[in-house]
C-alpha cells in the first residue's frame, strides 16, 4: 500500500482527565497570575480510510503540564465574580513513543514529548463560608507540529503535522 492509497485523514475526539495543583498570586484587585502544575491523562486518535477499508492508530499521552495563566476578576456581586484566563503551557509527555525501538515501532506514528500551548478561557467564582468554587472553561492550542515523521510509515507520510487542541472544563475548589 502506498501513501496515495490512504484518500482522508482525521482526527477524532477522545476524552481524557487532568488533576491539577493550585498556585496563585494576586496582583492588584482583578488580577492574578495563577500556576496550575499537573497530570493530563488523554488519547490521540486517528482515523484513516484507503480505498478497502477504514481503521485508527491510537496514541496515549500522561502529560507532565505546567500552564502560566494570568486571569482578570470582574468585581464581586452577591457572593460571586467572572473571570477570563489566558495565558501559554509546557507539557511533556512521560509516556511519549518518541524513542521506541522495539519491533512494533515500525507501525507507530511518533509523537514528540515536548508541547507548547495558548490558552484562553473564561469562568465564575462562588464564593461558600469555607471555600471558593470555580467552575471553567477552557480551549487550548497547540503552537507547535508534535509529529516525527516516519518515511517509512505510510501513516506518517500523509501527515503533514498534528497539532494540539483541547477544551477543557474544569472545577477549580480554593480554601
Amino acid at each position: 500500500m502506498g501513501s496515495d492509497s490512504i484518500r482522508l485523514v482525521e482526527s477524532a475526539s477522545t476524552p481524557g482527565y487532568v488533576v491539577n495543583l493550585i498556585g496563585n498570586i494576586k496582583i492588584g484587585e482583578y488580577f492574578d497570575f495563577r500556576f496550575l502544575p499537573g497530570f493530563s491523562f488523554q488519547f490521540r486518535q486517528i482515523s484513516y480510510e484507503s480505498q478497502n477499508r477504514k481503521y485508527d492508530k491510537t496514541i496515549e499521552s500522561v502529560n507532565l503540564e505546567f500552564p502560566m495563566l494570568l486571569r482578570f476578576k470582574s468585581a464581586p456581586y452577591r457572593d460571586k465574580r467572572l473571570f477570563v484566563v489566558g495565558g501559554v503551557k509546557y507539557s511533556y509527555d512521560v509516556s511519549s513513543n518518541s524513542k521506541v525501538s522495539a519491533p512494533n515501532a515500525v507501525e507507530l506514528v511518533q509523537i514528540s514529548p515536548h508541547d507548547f500551548s495558548l490558552e484562553l478561557g473564561a469562568g465564575m467564582q462562588f464564593f461558600f463560608p469555607y471555600f471558593i468554587l470555580s467552575p471553567e472553561i477552557k480551549v487550548s492550542q497547540g503552537v507547535g507540529n508534535v509529529h516525527i515523521f516516519k518515511s517509512d510509515l505510510n501513516e506518517s507520510n500523509v501527515l503533514d503535522q498534528l497539532l494540539s487542541r483541547t477544551l477543557q472544563l474544569s472545577f477549580h475548589f480554593e480554601g
